[in-house]
């Protein structure tokens, strides 16, 4: 019988879930850990789809990998569809990650492995020239909740975060994730970011005036600081606000707005840290304020001005 004509045996990963576990006690976040979860059972379809049992994968198998990342047709590792659209470099990085590490927690639990960790490598990203939006762009972006939303308690509610996002360039998991006892007297907010890395990040004055004139609009004690308007005067719900929510309604400011350059939650930390850089802001400390690791990060948002490159250019070219 032809091997292509074997059925297709879904098979787990030897001591997968141990490995989960033990990112969850490095306090991985659970956006994190929910990530690699889905990578390994991408892993294991794939071998499923190959009839290729985990002891035998040779580095061929690592080449066809990654050629089944890129594809249309792999199965998405929850409810076994065909996947609508291939992954992103930086995806399908993450993904290779996630099996390189596994690889090298069964070395360290002195278990094999049919291949070393390093003969996983990562695929070539494409460097693109980055894009933000002008700072008007931006600022009627933030403003357009008061314009657009008919429900008083709504626009000043998402008026709030959006004016939250620009001034303090935290990450919009980390915007909807905050309670009221994390923010305190000065306009510090203490955020608990990728990694649960802690830091503090702070609020404009401007900022600060909005987020106060909507609390004072609430009328219940939810420590939540975001919370949907439906059941959440009633002082007993848990609910918040969804990342999905306030991407789709910045889709919408933005259509209305007719902004060309495409705006996102992100894109406000991204133009926060752009225009700090701008202005003259070290990159260590813009490093800080965003939580990233490290600086090679930072510095994508710190250069990815025109304008910044030309007025360096011009000012400090020797040959005037």
């Amino acid at each position: 019988m032809d091997k292509s004509d074997e059925p297709k045996k879904k098979q787990r990963l030897p001591m997968a879930e141990e490995y989960l576990l033990l990112l969850k006690t490095q306090n991985y976040s659970p956006e994190t850990l929910y990530n690699y979860e889905r990578d390994l059972k991408q892993f294991e379809n794939f071998l499923a789809d190959e009839n290729v049992t985990f002891s035998k994968i040779n580095k061929e198998d690592l080449l066809k990998y990654k050629a089944y990342l890129t594809s249309r047709d792999r199965r998405l590792p929850v409810k076994e569809i065909i996947a609508a659209g291939r992954l992103a470099p930086g995806s399908i990085n993450r993904n290779l990650s996630c099996i390189r590490n596994y690889l090298r927690f069964l070395v360290d639990m002195d278990k094999p492995v049919p291949v070393p960790p390093d003969a996983i490598k990562m695929v070539k990203m494409v460097k693109k020239h980055g894009q933000v939006a002008e700072l008007d762009e931006l600022i009627k972006l933030v403003e357009s909740p008061t314009k657009f939303e008919k429900d008083v308690q709504i626009a000043l509610r998402n008026r709030a975060m959006l004016e939250l996002l620009l001034a303090s360039g935290m990450r919009i998991s980390e915007l909807v994730g905050l309670n009221r006892n994390q923010i305190d007297g000065t306009g510090r907010i203490f955020v608990r970011g990728k990694g649960r890395k802690e830091r503090f990040v702070y609020m404009t004055p401007r900022a600060r005036e909005w987020l106060e004139r909507y609390q004072e609009a609430r009328q219940d004690g939810v420590q939540a600081l975001f919370v949907p308007l439906r059941g959440s005067r009633m002082g007993k719900s848990t609910r918040r606000i969804s990342t999905n929510y306030l991407q789709a309604k910045i889709k919408e400011y933005r259509e209305k707005l007719r902004l060309n350059l495409p705006t996102s939650a992100h894109s406000l930390r991204h133009g926060f840290a752009t225009y700090l850089a701008e202005s003259g802001a070290n990159p260590a400390a813009i490093q800080v304020l965003l939580g990233h690791e490290s600086l090679d990060t930072t510095t994508r948002y710190v250069h990815a001005s025109d304008k910044f490159a030309e007025e360096t250019h011009k000012k400090y070219h020797p040959v005037k």
